[in-house]
């Protein structure tokens, strides 16, 4: 029986990132919705402040240049400003969040997104030439992006700076107002942002929503001119039917299970250690994290040695080492036990890479082999430190195993030979795609973001992000002098004269 999108929102579990819409600890901020101590109605507050915004979006729908690189340059200036307490916020968040990790996969990336936007928005949001036709010369066709208005941003925990404000980026180079509504997993990185995002910019310019799963149902039912949704595909089915109510449009940054598949004559021991980086990065709390492994029948043994060597030189004195990040909550931490103690019951092999520890929530990575395909380890998103091992025994064996299951967000291939890249390129179809590389694309300035099916809908970075929220109006202007009048009624001889030529092949 379908729920309804509160009570579907409140009972998340599992794997699901959807920020600030699942059950956890409530929002340590006052804010003017989601008060804890406030059991009022949030809906009244929210419709109220995109009321607010949509206001004053109507009192100048379309900034300068100038405005929106000043806005921007606002937004970097006081986030990195405070670079350390977020990195600070986020380490008390998880329990044990590596600084070093912060600082690459959310600042470094996120500074990319606003350089590239301020050096190349004010072509972006330049007026497009387009051909109108021989036969409505000489008229002029244009293309003019044009800001959609309120944009409502909704942030997972597991990336709690990065997901906010890189989409926040494009909505402003695009010239909009936004919403934003953080994850109550997250509650002090959360609360901070919202801080800062305060003391930046008007209410009704850039509002940070903080609250509960009610909070979180409410947010995404709301009208706004484009909801950008990152979190679990699960979620995602939910946030898509409540956008539906209002026709808003939406762009969904899901998940899925993200293949990596070694080539039959890869450098193995290249592709353990590149892929091993990017399924520990947060300890494998990551959207387009390698989820499971295909690769050459024989070579697994080779693989989890390798694997467990690379393991310790990454990770040294394991217990204490400050560079691996903790399991975001113990909910989570018992999930991903459940999925490792399903899997060996029904017959796999367990092989740890150390240890881990309930009391700090620090999981080391375990490959596993033998895995069913009917076990949840091999049908849900991992979003952990889980790794299945498939061998396989022909390419298309391998090819046939990816494309008979959900399109993924991400798929990392190793090979040298070009036939094998154009092969996997063009025979499968993924949100993106890395060769001889893991998470990388999603750092490419020029490269597009997004999903593609069960892994979402839309993309956004660089261009594509200005693109996703602004509307990219057509616009066609009548020459003072032209031939509108020949093709008017009455239809005579010449009317049908004409057609003939214009139908001519």
């Amino acid at each position: 029986m379908k729920q309804d999108l509160p009570e579907a929102l409140a009972r998340q579990d599992g794997n699901d990132s959807g920020g600030g819409l699942s059950r956890g600890a409530q929002s340590t901020t006052s804010g003017q919705t989601g008060n804890p101590g406030n059991p009022g109605d949030p809906r009244e507050s929210l419709h109220a402040l995109l009321a607010a915004q949509r206001e004053a979006h109507q009192r100048a729908p379309f900034p300068s240049w100038s405005e929106r690189a000043r806005n921007l340059r606002a937004l970097r200036d006081v986030l990195f400003a405070h670079q350390d307490a977020l990195a600070e916020a986020m380490n008390a968040d998880f329990g044990q969040r590596s600084k070093a990790e912060v600082a690459l996969a959310e600042f470094v990336v996120l500074k990319q997104e606003i350089d590239g936007a301020l050096k190349h928005g004010g072509r972006w949001m330049r007026p497009q030439r387009r051909r109108a036709g021989k036969w409505l010369a000489p008229g002029r066709a244009r293309v003019v992006p044009q800001p959609l208005g309120v944009a409502g941003i909704v942030v997972p925990w597991n990336y709690p700076l990065l997901l906010g404000a890189s989409p926040l980026v494009c909505a402003l180079a695009a010239g909009n107002r936004a919403m934003i509504k953080m994850s109550e997993l997250t509650p002090r990185t959360s609360a901070l942002f919202e801080a800062l995002i305060g003391q930046t910019f008007a209410r009704d310019h850039v509002a940070v929503v903080n609250g509960d799963a009610a909070v979180g149902a409410a947010f995404t039912a709301l009208p706004f001119d484009h909801l950008l949704f990152t979190g679990s595909t699960r979620v995602g089915h939910e946030v898509m039917r409540a956008a539906a109510a209002n026709l808003t449009p939406v762009t969904l940054e899901l998940g899925g299970k993200s293949p990596v598949l070694i080539g039959e004559h890869a450098r193995l021991n290249y592709a353990v250690d590149s892929l091993l980086l990017g399924k520990t990065l947060n300890a494998g709390q990551t959207c387009i994290a390698p989820d499971y492994v295909l690769l050459p029948r024989g070579s697994e043994a080779a693989f989890i040695a390798r694997a467990r060597t690379r393991f310790g030189e990454l990770y040294p004195d394991f217990a204490n080492n400050r560079d691996y990040t903790s399991i975001i909550s113990a909910r989570h931490y018992e999930r991903l036990e459940r999925l490792a103690d399903e899997a060996q019951a029904e017959g796999a092999q367990l092989h740890a890479l150390g240890p881990r520890d309930a009391a700090t929530r620090r999981f080391a990575p375990v490959i596993v082999t033998g895995a069913p395909a009917h076990t949840a380890l091999m049908q849900e998103e991992i979003f952990g430190p889980l790794l299945p091992l498939v061998p396989y025994d022909s390419l298309e064996e391998a090819l046939r195993y990816v494309n008979e299951r959900a399109r993924p967000l991400a798929l990392y291939l190793y090979a040298d030979d070009a036939r094998t890249v154009e092969r996997v390129t063009h025979e499968t179809v993924a949100g993106g795609m890395s060769v001889n590389e893991t998470l990388m694309h999603i750092a490419a300035e020029g490269l597009p973001f997004g999903g593609v099916g069960a892994s979402g809908m839309g993309a956004y970075h660089g261009y594509e992000g200005f693109a996703t929220f602004s509307r990219m109006k057509p616009v066609f202007t009548q020459a003072r002098v032209n031939a509108r009048g020949l093709i008017a009624p009455p239809y005579g001889r010449l009317f049908k004269l004409l057609i003939r030529v214009m139908l001519k092949f």
